[in-house]
Formats: C-alpha cells, structure tokens, sequence
C-alpha cells in the first residue's frame, strides 16, 4: 500500500515537472515576443515623430504659401483697377512717321467684350435641377473610354404662373341622429371660390408692379384662367374691408416714430351725379403719406382728396414730439408755429435745387447748385462706422461753414439789381430763403437726412398707377387704394415679399374677431410680421 502512494507521488512530481518546463519555455517565448514588440513599438514611434515633423513644416510651408498668393491677389486687383480706370491709363500716342495701316487696333474694354468677364449672380434659394449630358457620338460607351473632368453650365428656365383647381369633395354622413360633414378649408371670403393666394397675387400685381385690372385679367386670360373685371375689383374691394382694422393701428405706430418723412401726390378721380362737386366727371385728389423713418412704415391717408391744412392738422396732434420733413408747401409751415411746440420742420435740398436747376445758363444758379453739392459731398465722405456722436460733430463741423456760405451767396443774388422780381431765379432764391432754417435743422441729429427723396420715391407707386390706371373709381375706392399701398410699400421698406405677406396675413384675419386687441393687430403690420 505504502509502495503504491509513493509511485504515484513520483509520477505526480514527474508530471509538475513536467508542466514547470512548459510553463518555463513558454515564458522564455513570450519574453522574446514582448521584446519583439517593445521593438517594434519603438520605430512605430520614431516614425511618428518623423511624420509629426514632416508634417509641421509642410503646414508652415502652405501657410507662407497662402499668405505669398493674398499679397499677389491684393496686387492684382489694386493693377485691375488701375488698369480699368481711364484716369490711370498710359496711352502711347502713335508716332508721325508710322502708316496708319501698321498701328495695332487696341484690344476692346471688359465692358465693350459684354458680360464674358463679368462675375455671374448666383441664385442660390432657386429650385435646382440637375442633368447629366454625355458625349452623343455615335456608339459611344463610356466604360471604354477614359474620364478628363466634368464642366456645369447653367440654365434659368422661367415657368408662368400656375392656376390650380382644387375640387374638395365633401363626404356627408348620418352618424348617431346626425347629418355630419367634412369641413371645407377656410378662405378669406366667405361663400367665395378665391383663396388668400390668389386674391395676394392680384394685390403685387396691381399695388407693387402698377398693372391696372384690365392688365392682369388679361395676363391671367393668356394663362389659361379667364375672370371677369368686375371679379377682379370686388376681391380688391373685399380684401380692403378686411385690412381696413389695420388702418388705425398703422397710423398710431407712424406717430410713435420721432422721425417723419411727410409728402402729398395726387390722382385723377372720377365723380359721377350729385356727388361730384366740381360739376365734372373727374377730379383732382390728393393721396397724403407720412413715413416713420425708423419703423420703416409708410402710412397713405386719403380725405375726399383734399389738400387743405385741416386734413394735416387733423392726422398730426399737436402733441407729436418729433421731427416731419417736408417740401415747402404752406400748409407745413403750421409745424413751426407754437401749435406744435414740440416739433421740427426739416426742409429738403432737393426742392430748393430743383428750382435752380431749372434755370439754364446761368452762373449764379449754378454756382448755388456747386455748393448744394458740396454739402452732399461732405456728407457721403462720412466714414460709415461713424458712432452718432462723432458722426453729429463730423456734420456740425463742415456742414455749418456751407450753409453760412449758401445764405451769404443767396443774399448777395437777392441783392443784385440784374435779380428781376418775377423771375424764375428770384423766385428759387426766396423759395431757398425762406427754407433756409428749416433746411439747417438737418445737423441737430446725425440720423436727419437731407432731402425728402424717401417719401418721393414711395410717392412714385402712386405716380405709376396715375400713368397706367388713368383714375380711382371713386373717393371710397382711392381711399381703399391708399391703405392698400400703405401695406404694399411697408413691405418694400421691410425688404418683404408683398405676396408672402397679403396671403399670410389674409388667411390670419379668418381667425381674427372684430373686438382683438391692437397689440395683436399690431403684430400683422410688416415691421413685425412674420410668417
């Protein structure tokens, strides 16, 4: 028994042994793997150091390079635009001695070649289609041949306006005692066939683009949809009722802005029967408009086409603190009497230098137009990141010395005995005189302007319709016109689609009651409107 125990112990020791060596070899090899790879790992790392150096100098390399090729391409520009400017140009005038036929025709200006080297405007908000065209030689394959690059060329495709049909079919049920029905999508106008974008597209087209009724009917007609004039001005009509809640609040917000452009035009309207109080068929009225500088607002306010100061009186309240430019119409002379305390007149240059531009041939005109002028000068030489105090001191600085200077000029004209009374440049030298200090009133603020063209270029809308609608139905109808125009142009200010802004707005008064607050009215206007 005891014999048997220690033979197995035996081969129980031989077997440990046995594995020992194993584990033992087994050990030496991965000893040797581990400094295999202790190795490796060191050359890896080398390597990446080498690399990470490499690397460094190359970018430093390419950034000395970027830098080299600015300072080249600011070289070429300034040589284009020294090149390009005829005042910089060296012309090398031809010699006696050589034939005509020998001298070398200079090359043609970018302008004279056309639009070749132009810099193409690229519409990136566009719907884009994109199309592959491969060579059409016959039994070409392109697997067979061999590709060089791929080179655009861009198309604009323009598609006319679309009218589309919607046919909702309403599905009627009786469901537990009752008839229900599908509910049909809201419109503007109830019991009507014309949804809010179509009655938008005829307000851009007539308010913004100046196309009288029978215009659009007929650019509707030659594609494809055909109405009815009468359709036409009853959704006109229609809509105008509908944004006449916007007329109040448009004005309120116009005089919480402490600086207006003020300006009055006119258009021919027609009078029929007893209402015509002229005697005739047509009259005179005139379309009153103030704009709110900072808001960018434009209100148009129309009073049976009067022209009279009550109708100012009535829209400006004594009370208004700010400052109104305006032309030399008398009527505005009221603003710098004591029933405005608080208001300033600003005149326009513009009017005062029409009138001496007017007058042709003549030196004294034309040396109180090189003074305007230098006042406008000065003005555009501003540096535009001005702040408005150094900008306010930049303009008292060298505005006030031209202005003292135009008043001494203006007097001396006045005082000349060649200065005829009735004359048309004795009448530009008191129009101008008497504007004089309204007209200096511009430097008491740096946002002032000059003139009064802002409110005159929105005047042109009107001006436009003039020339291409000839007259406004009625006063009620040159009254819905103004409002109308009032939105229209507001967008214009905005940078606002006109279209964008009638269909949203028109589709947001379904949901409107007569009774809303203006403050939410007040959301709809184009300053603050958003889709």
């Amino acid at each position: 028994m005891l014999e048997e125990q220690l033979r197995f112990s035996k081969e129980q020791n031989r077997q440990l042994v046995e594995q020992n060596n194993q584990l033992l070899a087994q050990n030496k090899r991965m000893s040797e793997q581990l400094s295999a790879q202790s190795d490796n790992v060191f050359l890896l790392t080398h390597q990446v150091e080498t690399l990470t150096e490499a690397l460094q100098s190359l970018e430093k390399a390419f950034a000395a390079k970027e830098s080299s090729m600015q300072k080249m391409q600011k070289t070429n520009r300034a040589l284009s635009k020294l090149v390009t400017k005829k005042s910089e140009k060296i012309i090398p005038v031809p010699s006696a001695d050589e034939p005509v036929g020998n001298r070398k025709k200079e090359a043609p200006s970018p302008k004279e070649r056309g639009n070749n080297n132009a810099r193409r405007k690229e519409y990136f908000g566009l719907e884009i289609q994109e199309h592959d065209i491969y060579p059409s030689c016959p039994g070409f394959q392109p697997e067979f041949g061999e590709f060089l690059k791929i080179v655009d060329s861009i198309r604009y495709e323009y598609i006319p306006p679309r009218f589309i049909k919607h046919i909702n079919h309403r599905y009627y049920y009786r469901y537990l005692g009752n008839i229900i029905a599908g509910s049909l999508p809201a419109t503007p106008l109830l019991n009507s066939n014309y949804d809010a974008s179509f009655i938008a597209g005829i307000l851009q087209l007539r308010y913004i683009y100046s196309m009288p009724v029978e215009r659009i009917i007929k650019l509707f007609a030659e594609n494809g949809f055909e109405m009815n004039k009468s359709t036409a001005h009853g959704l006109i009509r229609k809509a105008a009722q509908m944004l006449d809640v916007l007329q109040e609040v448009l004005r309120d917000a116009v005089h919480e802005d402490d600086y207006l452009h003020m300006d009055e035009t006119y258009h021919t309207i027609l009078e029929k029967g007893a209402q015509s109080k002229t005697g005739k068929n047509s009259c005179k009225g005139y379309i009153w408009a103030a704009m709110a500088s900072h808001l960018r607002l434009v209100h148009f306010f129309y009073e049976n086409g009067s022209r009279a100061r009550k109708v100012l009186t009535r829209y400006l309240k004594p009370d208004y603190r700010g400052a109104v430019q305006c032309d030399g119409l008398g009527d505005y002379k009221i603003l710098e009497t004591e029933e405005y305390p608080n208001a300033i007149r600003l005149a326009c240059f513009q009017h005062c230098k029409r009138k001496f531009l007017d007058i042709k041939q003549n030196k004294d005109a034309q040396k109180i137009i090189e003074i305007i002028n230098r006042l406008y000068r000065k003005e555009h030489e501003m540096p535009p990141e001005y702040p408005p105090e150094q900008a306010l001191e930049y303009r008292k600085k060298h505005a006030i010395p031209i202005l003292s200077e135009l008043k001494d000029e203006l007097l001396q004209i006045q005082a000349k005995k060649t200065t005829l009374p009735k004359s048309n440049l004795s009448k530009a030298v008191n129009y101008t005189l008497n504007e004089y200090p309204a007209l200096c009133n511009y430097v008491l603020k740096p946002e002032y302007e000059l003139d009064n063209n802002e409110i005159e270029r929105l005047n042109r809308y009107i001006s436009l319709s003039r020339k291409n609608s000839l007259f406004c139905g009625s006063h009620q109808g040159a009254k819905r016109a103004a409002l109308i125009y009032s939105l229209a142009c507001s967008c214009r200010l905005n940078g606002i689609n006109s279209f964008d802004y009638f269909k949203d707005i028109l589709n947001k008064f379904i949901e409107i009651k007569p009774n809303t607050d203006k403050k939410v009215i007040r959301e709809l206007l184009p300053d603050k409107w958003k889709k």
